[in-house]
């Protein structure tokens, strides 16, 4: 039987990484992987969850099953930074998920159940939104996230949404927009709010970099915009970036509704989605998440981690924009695009030379992890960008 199974392609990001690995040029630069780097390119577990963790050693007293929900009392903390302090808790309910990909998944399957046929996207988008809305069976239907200048595409996302409706999902990043770096601004976020109010489409909202942008508030901005004006909503969130719990795989799925009912039967399908699909969420990372939350000193030391690595990449950002005109990539819109990543308008050509010549690693499409350039090798990266483009 299972010789009928058809061949799937490689895993690039993956070949990616073996490639890098083999290279034994010490000079090398990976901006493929998308994890946080630090300046000396450690990805460190962060301070706060190394003090989460010594008190779950000293006080944890049990590993049984949580349930489906996972560790409700980590979904209810995260509460107020998701949806602020003033929302209506009567509106909001969720439950833990295996990352923000097991959030994604959740939130597309439930909104399948719940009529659901289409998801309007933008694209470039993360590549496994794509494979997820696939596997669902809906339709995925596509519009131009970034314009030719680097900037949102309002229009285009204006005129998708003029074309749905009812039963039509759109799935939007609520920040730092993986792969391209641009986010629309709080302009575009208010006129988008009423767009989708008016044409009665579900918003299904992925915020897995809270925080790795402008704050933890502002990055939340688009988020709650759309909340206030549609009457339900559903959200996936992830903290493997903004707690550096990447192998833990914490997220957590919530629904919005303006009906008890509604959001009562939303999570129970959320909950036997789950039960299908990995049964019960891990718990640990989740637990940490809790405990650094649960105290208010743990609290400010993980904000405290979480300001460095957004200044960090703010100066990054800020030394490529400086650049102006690198060969034939202009430079400037790094400098107000937001989180880990940005896209270069590079050929297949010219990312293998980067690699071949230079040692650079990164994805095919030119997305770049901005995180993987620091003060020693900036200068370095711009020469063979200036190389490769002339």
């Amino acid at each position: 039987m299972l010789e009928a199974l058809a061949p799937q392609p490689a895993d690039a990001l993956l070949g990616l990484i073996k490639l890098y690995n083999a290279d034994p040029r010490p000079e090398k630069i990976d901006l493929g992987v998308g994890v946080y780097r630090t300046a000396t390119g450690a990805t460190p577990v962060f301070k706060a969850i190394k003090a989460a963790e010594a008190r779950l050693i000293a006080t944890q007293d049990s590993k049984s099953y949580l349930g489906p929900e996972g560790d409700m009392g980590f979904v209810r903390a995260l509460i107020p930074y998701v949806f602020g302090a003033g929302f209506d808790l009567s509106r909001v309910d969720g439950m833990q998920a295996p990352g923000g990909t097991g959030a994604v998944r959740l939130a597309i399957e439930v909104a399948r159940r719940a009529g659901v046929r289409r998801i309007v996207m933008g694209t470039p988008s993360w590549p496994n939104h794509a494979q997820i809305v696939a596997a669902s069976g809906m339709e995925l239907v596509t519009f131009r996230h970034v314009t030719a200048e680097g900037t949102a595409d309002l229009d285009a996302l204006s005129a998708a949404l003029a074309e749905a409706g009812p039963g039509d999902a759109v799935l939007l990043h609520g920040c730092c927009h993986n792969p391209s770096g641009v986010d629309y601004t709080c302009a575009q976020w208010d006129a988008i709010a009423p767009m989708i109010a008016t044409r009665g489409v579900l918003p299904l909202l992925d915020l897995a970099y809270q925080g790795l942008g402008a704050g933890m508030e502002a990055d939340a901005y688009g988020l709650r915009t759309v909340l206030a004006a549609v009457p339900e909503a559903l959200v996936a969130y992830s903290c493997d970036k903004n707690f550096g719990l990447y192998r833990d795989r914490v997220g957590a799925f919530y629904a919005v509704t303006g009906d008890a009912d509604a959001l009562t039967r939303a999570m129970a399908n959320g909950a036997s989605i789950a039960r299908a699909s990995w049964s019960m969420p891990p718990d640990h990372g989740a637990a940490a998440v809790r405990l650094v939350l649960d105290d208010a000193d743990m609290t400010q030391m993980w904000l405290a981690e979480l300001d460095d690595m957004r200044n960090r990449m703010r100066e990054v950002r800020d030394r490529l924009a400086a650049a102006q005109q690198v060969g034939t990539i202009p430079m400037a819109p790094l400098g107000i695009q937001n989180g880990l990543f940005s896209m270069l308008p590079l050929s297949s050509e010219q990312i293998l030379a980067l690699r071949t010549d230079h040692g650079i690693y990164m994805a095919g499409s030119g997305r770049i992890n901005i995180a993987g350039l620091t003060s020693g090798n900036i200068d370095t990266f711009i020469d063979a960008l200036r190389a490769v483009t002339v």
